[in-house]
């Protein structure tokens, strides 16, 4: 009896010892591969339904949104710019003064057109203005009509070939003035419209690094000096002497034709917030005269927006122009008035 539990005894421990072997090495290698090649395995068929077929498929159709945009090649700026000055004094002022009042107007209008390497370019700068004191004549404080028109081909980064024609005369009458034995104001006609009046035809090459500076170099310039009315000639007492030429203009004649080398730079930048510096300097050298006879001007302007509406202006020119005068012209008005531009 003792002999068959000490057997079984030991047949349960061999049997834990392999089963404790046999779960260490499952541990270790939970999957046998098998070589399924050349087995004929069916898979069991799914109990859910199936169904096959076709599916189709309806095209949506999708209407194009076409944009409605054109490229605009132009941009147009129009200024307009009225100024007023008015002084008042009592009769019994003793501070001096006399009253006065002043109007001047100012329209610059400029047309821009680019398209791939040709463009164009018209500006037109009409300015007038006038003042009358107590118990003088009336008197002009400006008086201008300038219109340029350039087009230019571009030829490389810089340099363009243009082709370019400008006009530039006056509104009214300018007048000199003297005093008379009895002390009273004299108007000696000296100007009028288109007496005198220029008309300058140029074509050659313009160097533009930016967009705020140019130079022409007008290898071919053609300028027609018109004095239409002969009523500015000085007509001397004596008959005998003749009469002298006017704005290069002799007596007789309504123009003049020149061909000459011109230099044309024109310079535009808002230089301080706010604060446009505009300069145009012009040399036109004949052919046919000496260098003596070189003609230079000088616009220069200086525009500071005040706010919205308001601004101050300070403009000057210098001209030296032998036809004209032998020496120096030149002019300066600060001004303090309302400017409206378009498009805002």
């Amino acid at each position: 009896m003792f002999f068959f539990v000490v057997m079984k005894s030991f047949y349960a421990y061999l049997l834990l010892i392999f089963c404790g072997t046999t779960t260490l090495h499952a541990q270790e290698i939970d999957t046998i591969p098998i070589n399924t090649k050349g087995l004929d395995i069916k898979l069991k068929r799914s109990p859910l339904p199936s169904r096959t077929g076709t599916i189709s498929f309806k095209p949506v159709e999708l209407t194009p949104s076409v944009v409605d945009a054109r490229v605009n090649y132009w941009k147009t700026k129009t200024s307009v710019g009225i100024n007023v000055n008015q002084a008042t004094f009592s009769n019994n002022w003793k501070g001096g003064g006399v009253n006065s009042l002043a109007v001047g107007g100012l329209v610059n209008y400029k047309a821009e057109y680019s398209k791939e390497s040709y463009s164009y370019v018209s500006e037109l700068i009409l300015e007038y203005g006038k003042i009358k004191n107590k118990d003088q004549l009336q008197k002009k404080t400006r008086d201008r009509i300038f219109w340029d028109n350039k087009a230019a081909l571009q030829l490389s980064k810089n340099w363009y070939f243009f082709g370019s024609i400008n006009f530039e005369s006056q509104f009214d009458s300018g007048f000199s003035y003297s005093k008379n034995k009895e002390g009273n104001e004299v108007p000696n006609l000296i100007s009028k419209f288109m007496s005198p009046g220029y008309l300058t035809e140029s074509f050659g090459f313009e160097y533009k690094p930016n967009k705020y500076f140019s130079t022409r170099i007008g290898t071919g310039s053609a300028r027609q000096t018109f004095v239409l009315d002969t009523a500015v000639y000085d007509i001397p007492t004596d008959p005998n002497k003749p009469i002298a030429p006017k704005y290069g203009v002799e007596y007789g004649k309504k123009f003049k034709n020149e061909l000459a080398f011109q230099i044309v730079s024109n310079f535009e930048k808002e230089v301080i917030t706010n604060t446009v510096l505009k300069a145009r300097y012009q040399m036109f050298i004949p052919y046919d005269r000496a260098l003596v006879n070189v003609d230079h001007r000088l616009d220069v302007s200086i525009t500071s927006k005040l706010n919205r509406l308001m601004n101050v202006s300070l403009t000057g020119v210098g001209l030296f122009d032998r036809d004209n005068d032998t020496k120096i012209q030149g002019s300066q008005s600060l001004a303090l008035g309302v400017m409206f531009v378009f498009p805002r």
